[in-house]
């Protein structure tokens, strides 16, 4: 095998007024090679994790599919269903640690499965959650070593539910078990973190207004670099540029639309999409452009809060999210809460798909990744934690068999699916918090 020179560094960045502009795997980026070899080398490692949190539970009857395949997806999994093969449902799993019941819990226990301490002060105490055991590892070689993001504004203090502190139901992840990270729900705050460089946040802000648009920082770098590229690499660039552009540009109408907007939703920052789906996949586009460009590889991400009030009128859903879900058995109420749940993993869907079609080596950038999406509670009437709503979706590297429903027929600690995925993204580990083991036949290898 004759391996070159590359001629162009995996970290190369382009630098403007007050940016540094990260690049996708380009060509060019690669030490030439046999065919066969670039094809093993492209495929053979997982590159990245992320952790998608919805809350509340779900309605068992529209999710949970008939028998173990995934041929007729239920009406809360419906939009995966042209993704069947890149997803797993699993259910049966459980968070003891969660116990007893509470919103808190639910949400603090999804990446830590350790248990809270009941505080309504500073004294919390927790654990370190999934995300950032994998951003330790996978995470020292990027600008950014985890994202958190969220879809509210997580600013309440004090006590929030059931005699536990709000920083449980705010925080999905926690660098230690006495550090939350706080989660950002700005968009723009979101894309400065991905592409500003150096000084304050407000010198960053000031550079930035100079230019029309962050594109224009770097133009002259952008010809520079054409020329030093094939045709396949130019067109792959382009192609990048044009999504930060698209999401540059929806950030700035969003902005300007604040005044239009005299009842805005408290929970929400200024200068988001007037809409929920809007404002979702904005976020969601963000991760993207941060796996495209190897900024991170590790995010998590709050879809929605633990006891939001928020409505749904565009799905139909008029009444607030959290009090429906206390059903009470009400069929009509529980229709409601299957519609949130397709709404929820409608956006989620789309994601994948814009994944999938985004090129990177000889795959995708969700062959590459791994992804797990659900909610710490199951029955959100009664408040437990047991047998949760849980995907896992994204090729791992060839290793991920999806098209499956995996069911645990004995309650099984969402920790062992956690550790599972730990060993997978390349964080040997022998246990975590509750965990009684692996779940390897999630793994089987596969062909790409």
């Amino acid at each position: 095998m004759i391996i070159t020179k590359k001629s162009l560094d995996r970290r190369t960045l382009l630098r403007g007024t007050g940016v540094a502009f990260a690049l996708p795997l380009l060509d060019a980026m690669l030490p030439a090679m046999t065919a066969q070899a670039a094809t093993v080398a492209s495929e053979s490692k997982l590159k990245r994790i992320g952790y998608i949190y919805v809350p509340m539970g779900y309605y068992p009857k529209e999710w949970k599919p008939a028998g173990s395949s995934l041929e007729n997806l239920p009406s809360s999994l419906s939009p995966l269903q042209s993704l069947a093969n890149d997803v797993s449902i699993i259910t049966g799993t459980d968070l003891q640690n969660a116990y007893p019941g509470s919103h808190a819990t639910s949400n603090s226990a999804f990446l830590s499965a350790a248990r809270a301490k009941l505080t309504e002060s500073t004294d919390y105490y927790l654990g370190t959650t999934v995300d950032q055991i994998a951003a330790k590892k996978i995470g020292a070689e990027t600008q950014l070593p985890s994202l958190e993001m969220s879809m509210d504004l997580l600013s309440t203090v004090g006590q929030c539910d059931n005699g536990y502190a709000c920083v449980y139901q705010n925080n999905l992840s926690w660098s230690s078990p006495t550090t939350p990270l706080p989660a950002e729900a700005h968009p723009r705050l979101v894309f400065e973190s991905l592409f500003g460089e150096g000084g304050t946040s407000e010198q960053r802000q000031s550079a930035l207004r100079q230019k029309a648009s962050l594109l224009d920082s770097v133009t002259q770098e952008i010809t520079r670099l054409k020329k030093r590229v094939g045709s396949a690499d130019r067109e792959r660039i382009e192609k990048y540029l044009e999504n930060v552009r698209d999401v540059e540009q929806r950030i700035q109408k969003a902005e300007k639309s604040v005044l239009d907007n005299p009842l805005p939703d408290l929970d929400r920052p200024t200068g988001v999409p007037a809409l929920y789906a809007d404002h979702a996949r904005l976020m969601f586009d963000l991760q993207l452009l941060a796996f495209q460009g190897d900024i991170t590889r590790v995010t998590s991400f709050q879809l929605a809060r633990e006891a939001s009030t928020r409505t749904y009128p565009e799905i139909g859903v008029s009444d607030p999210h959290h009090p429906i879900t206390h059903h009470g058995g009400s069929v009509e109420k529980l229709q409601k809460v299957a519609k949130i749940n397709q709404f929820h993993v409608s956006l989620f869907a789309e994601f994948l798909v814009k994944l999938k079609a985004t090129k990177e080596g000889n795959g995708n950038l969700l062959d590459h990744s791994l992804f797990l999406y659900g909610s710490g509670m199951g029955d959100p009437d009664a408040h437990d934690h047991s047998d949760l709503p849980i995907i896992v979706a994204g090729g791992a590297a060839g290793q991920h068999r999806g098209g499956r429903h995996i069911q645990f027929d004995k309650p099984t600690p969402l920790s062992n699916l956690h550790l599972t995925l730990l060993n997978k993204v390349g964080v040997p580990m022998e246990s975590f918090a509750d965990s009684t083991g692996t779940i390897d036949h999630l793994f089987d290898p596969v062909t790409l």
